[in-house]
């Protein structure tokens, strides 16, 4: 046929074919139970297969690494080939199956079938590579509250950490100040903008962690670290951190270090100009940064009142503040006792966001003002944060001076000096062997503190500062975490009439009532046998009541300064055998009690300013005295009182003098114990003999006044004055000069005003006639110089001073004064501010245009 093609195939081939076709057919049912068995052992050895594959990618995926997608999709062709083999299995017993040929026929078949399929899955589960490492993101982004006030210093660090020059930035402050709030932007702000860093890593440190956990955290964050790493040596894991981040530019953000991390021991090459790589973590302490050789330091400061009061609102919540009218006004209250701390504003403005009577935000703002531990979040969540800090002070000695602290008034500016004096005198520090040693001592721990952020220093580096969570919490300590209030009893510019009632004074250890209104004490406590420190400085008291210091057996300060209106001590001072420390500066106090001879240990009596006092007899009888201080009394300095009382203190370290009459001067300069630590002295009106003190510097007495030459005073030396650091000269006639300052190193401040006879600072002439002596040059510590109504003085010195310390120089009324002891060096670094008035400074003759320009800038 036309159109037909014609194939020839063998017929014993063709036969051959069928023959197969049917024998296979006929094993569906002759072998289907040989079948189902071969399935079931297939199957079996396929899930094995399976489970061992499963096991091997786990540990992979523990390392960080990730399962191929062919691993993946064979192990979901198990889970649906099992499902199948199962359902499969399940019929066979079905009774369609039993009595059906056809349903054996198609049953068999499908078992047949599924073999096949099983083998050729078992055949394809041999994988050489299960998992591949997983690609990470650059940055991880951090979770972090909604901020306030932290915009300028985030731009600030940011800024400066993108320098070249900066490789590593410590950023301090106190604990719940936000520095781990700063730190997260600082991270965030990698996500979404363009950067040229393989990778950002964020680690927290906290306090007690080792560097081996440090290292697994960052190994996790590379996709390297698994169970096995942590049974690996520091090394190992350095090593591989180290290979892994090699030729890569690194982030790296340390989170709450308390001491130094050594970044080239976790694994970290050290960021350099040339890798571009960097570093930045967050501290409680400034000495840590200075530990981690930082190229920049920030400090993390409380938020300004404003920001502080934004961020409570916030936490607040507008439906809680308008919930009653007063409320608003109770809760700027409440803000203000946070102090801007951002963690007492968040946790204080949480709390506060579910009350909504105003007497709920009455008694919240009693409890925060009387003792704020009590507030119902504090002891959870602010105070022992703060604690922290505390606990890692060096040693007991440490805590307790800060608890010191806690005993002055809200935002009180703490003198440094007098601070260290109340340590020593209650015993805090050991001032026996060396009194200097001692004050060294204090001052470093002063800085210690001032460096874990648990002070501040104020303005002027002289003072201190507390913040007021800070002295919460010391507070909170000292009462033993709030269990026993009476230990420490601070009650200070509370408005308080009288003594607060005390339910044990035998427990009571420290009594502070600063500022308050108390006029009489009529109390006498029993068995106040360890108190040891009593303030009642600022108030208005009158009297004391005869009994009050009857018990006080083991006090070893007394602050009664700053209270005018009282005139006598009771007699029972003499009951204060261990007293150490008496101020009675700036009070009405007439003469000293008799009873004050029995005060055989006091080391340190303050009378300073007490300008109706008589008479200091008994002081003579304080054998152990080291301070005196009479800066601004009105006690007659006759001969009798320096020879028989001031020269019998054989102990005295420090003095300040005010002195009227030049005679005393001139007895005071021969008694050399007396003149080598008089630290402040006052000539106030001494006329017209004050110029006797110019002979001091070996020189003859100018003209007109050689009717009492001075031929039986001692020579001095060139450390005459040698604690010297303060000299007032006020209204003295006659007084010519003061080179006699020369032999004062130590000199800080000095003031000068209405001499108007002074025409020299420091005569040239009379400094070249002193034999013998080699003079330093003059005021290498001078900080002030006010000279003011000098109208005769013409020169300071006659040529540039260095003034490596001078900050403040003050030039009024001295129209004769035409040239300055200044050139373009003088007070390098000091930011010296030149107070004088414009025409005046028209008319200086300057060292050279440099010098000009520098302090006359026009």
């Amino acid at each position: 046929m036309g159109g037909c093609v014609s194939i020839s195939v063998p017929c014993d081939q063709t036969l051959s074919q069928i023959g197969r076709c049917l024998t296979q057919k006929a094993s569906y049912i002759r072998k289907l139970q040989e079948n189902v068995g071969t399935l079931q052992t297939a199957t079996q050895e396929l899930k094995d297969l399976r489970d061992d594959l499963l096991t091997r990618v786990s540990l992979e995926e523990e390392k960080g690494q990730r399962r191929l997608a062919t691993v993946q999709r064979w192990l979901s062709n198990v889970e649906t080939i099992e499902s199948q083999v199962n359902e499969l299995l399940l019929a066979s017993g079905t009774a369609e199956v039993s009595r059906s040929f056809r349903s054996r026929f198609e049953y068999g078949k499908k078992v047949f079938k599924k073999i096949k399929e099983v083998k050729n899955l078992k055949s394809r589960a041999d994988f050489k590579v299960m998992a591949e490492r997983v690609p990470r993101s650059k940055v991880e982004e951090r979770l972090i509250y909604p901020v306030v006030g932290m915009t300028a210093m985030t731009e600030k660090v940011f800024s400066s950490l993108m320098e070249d020059k900066v490789g590593t930035l410590g950023l301090y402050g106190m604990g719940g100040v936000g520095k781990t709030t700063l730190l997260s932007q600082i991270n965030n702000s990698f996500v979404n903008t363009g950067n040229d860093f393989d990778v950002v890593i964020w680690v927290v440190v906290s306090k007690d962690q080792k560097i081996e956990s440090v290292q697994e955290t960052i190994l996790r964050r590379l996709g390297l670290c698994s169970e096995e790493w942590k049974h690996i040596k520091e090394e190992e894991k350095a090593s591989e951190i180290k290979k892994m981040l090699k030729g890569k530019r690194y982030m790296l953000l340390l989170d709450d270090i308390w001491s130094k991390v050594e970044i080239q021991r976790i694994g970290f090459p050290s960021p350099t100009r040339m890798n571009r790589c960097k570093v930045v973590f967050t501290t409680r302490s400034k000495e840590v940064c200075s530990e981690m050789r930082v190229d920049v330091e920030m400090e993390v400061k409380c938020l300004a009142s404003d920001e502080a009061w934004e961020l409570f609102r916030m936490r607040v919540g507008d439906l809680t503040l308008e919930s009653h009218p007063y409320i608003p006004e109770a809760a700027r209250i409440i803000a203000e006792k946070c102090y801007g701390l951002p963690l007492a504003l968040n946790v204080i403005g949480e709390t506060m966001s579910s009350r909504k009577t105003i007497q709920e935000w009455s008694h919240a703002q009693d409890v925060l003002t009387s003792f704020a531990a009590d507030f119902s979040c504090m002891q959870d969540k602010i105070l022992p944060i703060l604690k922290f800090s505390y606990d890692n002070l060096k040693d007991e000695m440490f805590r307790k001076c800060l608890q010191y602290c806690a005993l002055f008034p809200e935002d009180y500016e703490i003198e440094k000096e007098e601070l260290v004096e109340y340590w020593i005198c209650e015993g805090i520090i050991d001032g026996n062997k060396d009194r200097d040693k001692a004050k060294n001592h204090g001052y470093e721990i002063i800085g210690t503190l001032v460096r874990s952020c648990l002070l501040m220093e104020y303005e002027h580096t002289e003072f201190l500062k507390m913040h007021d969570m800070v002295r919460e919490m010391a507070l909170w300590i000292t009462a033993d975490l709030g269990k026993k209030k009476e230990s420490f009893i601070v009650k200070t510019g509370s408005g308080l009439s009288h003594v607060p009632v005390v339910q044990d004074w035998s427990v009571v250890q420290k009594m502070s009532l600063m500022g308050n209104e108390i006029e009489k004490i009529n109390a006498c406590p029993y068995g106040t046998k360890k108190l040891a420190t009593l303030f009642l400085q600022n108030n208005k008291l009158v009297s004391i009541s005869e009994r009050f210091f009857q018990w006080m057996t083991e006090l070893k300060v007394l602050d009664l300064s700053s209270n005018e209106s009282l005139t006598q001590l009771p007699a029972d001072i003499s009951k204060l055998v261990t007293l150490q420390y008496l101020n009675l500066s700036s009070t009405g106090i007439e003469v000293l009690p008799f009873g004050i001879k029995s005060l055989t240990k006091l080391i340190h009596l303050n009378l300073e300013f007490t300008h109706k006092l008589k008479s200091v007899v008994g002081i003579s009888n304080l054998l152990s005295l080291q301070v005196l201080m009479l800066f601004e009394s009105n006690i007659p300095l006759n001969n009798g009182l320096v020879e028989e009382e001031l020269k019998s203190l054989e102990n005295l370290e420090l003095l300040t003098l005010t002195l009227k009459d030049a005679f005393v001067m001139e007895r005071l300069l021969n008694i050399h114990s007396l003149v080598n630590f008089t630290r402040h002295l006052s000539l106030d009106k001494c006329i017209p003999n004050a110029v006797r003190i110019s002979l001091v510097a070996g020189s003859s007495a100018p003209s007109g006044h050689e009717d009492r030459p001075l031929q039986h005073m001692k020579s001095p030396n060139p450390m005459y004055f040698r604690s010297l650091s303060r000299v007032d000269i006020v209204n003295c006639e006659g007084l010519r000069d003061l080179t006699w300052l020369m032999y004062a190193p130590s000199l800080t401040n000095l003031h000068v005003e209405m001499s108007f006879q002074t025409e020299e600072i420091i005569s040239r002439e009379k400094v070249m006639k002193i034999d013998g002596e080699k003079l330093t040059t003059p005021f290498l510590k001078l900080e002030s110089l006010s000279l003011v109504f000098l109208y005769a003085v013409k020169s300071i010195y006659w040529g540039p001073l260095p003034f490596p310390a001078l900050k403040y120089l003050k030039i009024h009324r001295c129209p004769d004064l035409r040239k300055l002891p200044l050139d373009s060096a003088s007070a390098k670094g000091c930011g010296l501010v030149l107070d004088a008035y414009k025409e005046w400074l028209r008319d200086v003759e300057w060292e050279d245009e440099a010098t000009k320009n520098r302090f006359c800038p026009t």
